[in-house]
Formats: structure tokens, sequence, C-alpha cells
């Protein structure tokens, strides 16, 4: 089978972009497969560097969730945006590029959608990193005014934001504790304003909601899969303490790692010490 080193590719009645990243191996033997899986609002392409820096033992395959980048929905689907309905779709890319059995690394939403994978297909995964993801107390009127802002932010997008002043380095604010060159915050900014509609809404709904705060707990005490659970210290969006809460439910198969002086992005706020990490425990 050829495979193009970026494209296009149909899941469910939906084009899902996706990229390969990789090096030619020794003696052209095949290496072990990676898959990457962004978080809410964004695209794989902050998965890059990360991907590009370990090119040289494992074969990268970064996609755009439905939804959400380049894999936009140019249509109405009849598929749901509930967790397990993502972990499906990756279950099918798996298919189409015939990889029986991989390695990944998900962030944030990406995670929670990891942590679902884990269980429902542990015999296709061979280790996995969860990156800033954890577990929540279910709080009524915290969870409804959650949905309420996250509702007003995403029907409130116009593309003419790009061209205010500082606007990427406001949009990231909360999601920094140190600084990312400013083309990825750009990046981030464009992604956000160009996500679907119906993805960035529902799954705001999805992933946090009383049936996730419900069901996660009991995911990550199922999984059986060596895990690597990676925390920012200053991360305001998911802070380190839920991470350390999802770890101690399973200490036979999770990891914990803590970055410090890093926020949500730690592969980019502090990609040495994030390889290094990341490194040490896909050895190991």
């Amino acid at each position: 089978m050829i495979i193009d080193p970026q494209g296009k590719i149909n899941i469910r009645g939906v084009n899902h972009y996706y990229q390969w990243i990789r090096q030619p191996s020794e003696n052209n033997n095949p290496k072990p497969v990676m898959v990457f899986i962004h978080g809410w609002g964004g695209s794989c392409r902050y998965w890059y560097n990360t991907a590009k820096a370990i090119s040289d033992e494992y074969d990268c395959l970064l996609y755009d969730m439905r939804g959400f980048g380049k894999s936009t929905e140019e249509k109405p689907v009849n598929i749901g945006y509930e967790l397990e309905d993502y972990a499906q779709d990756l279950l099918i890319l798996l298919d189409i590029f015939n990889l029986d059995k991989i390695y990944f690394n998900a962030h944030s939403m990406g995670a929670s959608i990891g942590v679902i994978l884990l269980n429902l297909a542990p015999e296709r995964i061979h280790k996995a990193i969860l990156t800033c993801n954890g577990i929540f107390i279910y709080n009524a009127l915290a969870f409804s005014a959650f949905h309420q802002l996250g509702a007003y932010v995403v029907k409130f997008r116009y593309n003419w934001f790009l061209k205010v002043p500082f606007a990427d380095k406001m949009f990231m604010a909360r999601f920094l504790y140190q600084r990312i060159p400013k083309e990825m915050s750009i990046a981030f900014l464009e992604d956000f304003l160009l996500a679907d509609y119906n993805a960035a809404l529902k799954t705001i709904y999805s992933s946090v909601s009383k049936k996730a705060v419900d069901i996660m707990p009991q995911e990550f005490a199922k999984i059986k899969v060596p895990t690597l659970l990676i925390s920012g210290e200053k991360d305001q969006i998911i802070p380190s303490y839920k991470g350390k809460a999802a770890a101690v439910l399973n200490r036979d198969n999770i990891d914990y790692v803590e970055i410090p002086q890093t926020g949500h992005f730690p592969m980019l706020e502090d990609s040495q010490t994030y390889l290094t990490t990341i490194k040490n425990f896909l050895k190991n």
C-alpha cells in the first residue's frame, strides 16, 4: 500500500486530514507507529515538533479530529460527538492504514478520548501517553456556567480577530505559563476560529459533563496498557492535582510525571524536558 505523506481519508462521511512525519530507517526496516491526538479547538499541527523529534525511532501519524483543523464537516453527518464516537473514528483510521498496533500520545480532550480507546481496544496499543488530563468532581452550577460561557465563545467567533493586535497572545494567556513562538499562538487562534460549530460546541458538552465525571475514574482504573500521564505544574485548564488523582486510581499501569513551570502545553513550553520524559517512558 502506497501512503501519501499527507492528504485526506474518508471516515464515516467526513474527510479527515492526516500527515505522516518519518525518516528512513536503517536497512529500511519498518518502525513502530505513534499516533498523535490533539485537544479541543486545536489541530494536529501543534504536535509537529514533538513528532519530528522522535521520527528517527517512530513513524508518526498526525491527524485532525472530526470537525477540527482541516477535517471539516462539509455537510451534516449522523455521528455523535461523545468521547466514544471519536475513539471509534480513530479505530477506523487505524484500519484504513492497516495499523494493527500503535503507540499514541493524546492531549487534553484528546487524552480523554485516548483513555476510552485504551479500554475499547487495548490489544491495539503498545504504550500510551496522556498529556494534561485528569478527573473532575461534578458541580452542577460550575458546569452549567462553563457550558454557557463555552456556547457564547463558540458562537461569537470572527476571522477579523486575527487582525487584532496581540489577539493571539490574549487568546493563549490562560493556556500557557511560558511563552511559545508567536506563529504557534496564531495557529491556535486560527484553529479555534475554523473549527466546525457543532463539533466545537457539542464536544464541550461531552467532555465536560456529569457523564464524563462519572465514567472517567472507572476508565482510568481499568487501564491495562502501560501509560504515562503528564501534567503541567502550572496548568490552569486541567490542574496537575486532577492528573495525580487519575494516576492514583491505577498505580500498576499509570506512571505520573509533572513538568515544572509549564501550563497546558508542556510539549511546547518546555519541549526538551517533555521529550526526555516521554523517551524515558517509551524505552523503559
